[in-house]
């Protein structure tokens, strides 16, 4: 018996090592790749200056977040594509994922393959194709002159408003069927036959949409929320190809204001890690509430 349990151990043990053999090239991979930076940045956050001259000052690079007036324009912007454009492009991904998930659809590959190919455009090449759209002597402009709606060619980018939601519709168009992606996948793994019984009991489309898809969704719905909502606090790409952040600083991202504080501007690595760590803090405090939210639904 006692050799039993012995032998027992030792191949356990044995399983254990082998376990561990295979799990350690990954995982000093991810520390030097991703924890190492982590660190690194946290102690360059404390530090300001630049090269030779840098010094420790603190916390004194995240008590002037608070008093940068760029900074905070950044957040608000970004808050501001998060409040409208997420729930648009979820809602349009919700609605796009039932009608792709339907029986009657014919040629669902095409349509499926069609609302993805957005995704896989390059992001430098989709923001130009947009921003060439919206020039003075751009495509909405000629078409809407032509249909009496303007008068004369609007400036579409360099004005604040019209530029934010120029943004918005270029997230929307690129990100949407990403999503829709997610919610094909969750509705092909609710059993059809959910769907049957509540037709028998008479519920209408909108009553089966509301009370099963949704609820039964609902996990892969707060998955998507919480990547969608990290994705927009590191939105980049899009504004720096179409407005640069511009007129002034209207549409400019925390993300393109990290660029510009270590690359256009005097660098100011400490200052940009700081910055870099609010995003952090509040991807952290964001996807907090909505799993808190999620486990309440």
């Amino acid at each position: 018996m006692k050799n039993t349990v012995t032998q027992q151990k030792s191949l356990t043990q044995k399983y254990s090592g082998w376990g561990w053999f295979f799990v350690l090239p990954a995982s000093l991979l991810i520390f030097i790749l991703s924890f190492y930076p982590m660190i690194s940045a946290f102690i360059l956050s404390l530090q300001s200056g630049f090269g030779g001259n840098t010094h420790f000052t603190g916390v004194r690079n995240y008590f002037r977040l608070f008093q940068d007036s760029t900074f905070l324009a950044s957040v608000g912007n970004v808050f501001v594509y998060l409040v409208i454009q997420v729930p648009i492009m979820l809602i349009l991904a919700l609605i796009l994922a039932s009608i792709l998930n339907s029986e009657k659809l014919k040629f669902k590959g095409f349509f499926r393959t069609l609302v993805f190919l957005p995704c896989a455009t390059a992001l430098v090449s989709s923001a130009m194709i947009f921003k060439s759209f919206f020039a003075v002597d751009g495509v909405v402009n000629f078409f809407l002159i032509r249909l009496h709606i303007i008068a004369e060619p609007v400036s579409w980018l360099s004005h604040p408003i019209w530029a934010k939601c120029i943004i918005i519709l270029v997230i929307t168009w690129r990100w949407t069927g990403y999503n829709t992606i997610f919610y094909l996948a969750g509705l092909q793994n609710i059993d059809s036959s959910v769907y049957e019984a509540a037709r028998i009991d008479g519920a209408s489309p909108a009553q089966i949409f509301f009370k099963l898809t949704i609820p039964l969704l609902a996990p892969v719905i707060l998955l998507t929320s919480i990547m969608s909502t990290n994705g927009t606090l590191q939105l980049f790409d899009e504004v720096k190809n179409l407005t640069g952040g511009g007129p002034g600083v209207s549409t400019i991202t925390i993300s393109q204001y990290i660029y510009n504080l270590s690359f256009v501007y005097n660098p100011q690595f400490g200052y940009a890690a700081a910055v870099s760590y609010s995003i952090l803090i509040m991807v952290a405090v964001l996807s907090f509430i909505q799993m808190k939210i999620g486990d309440r639904a």
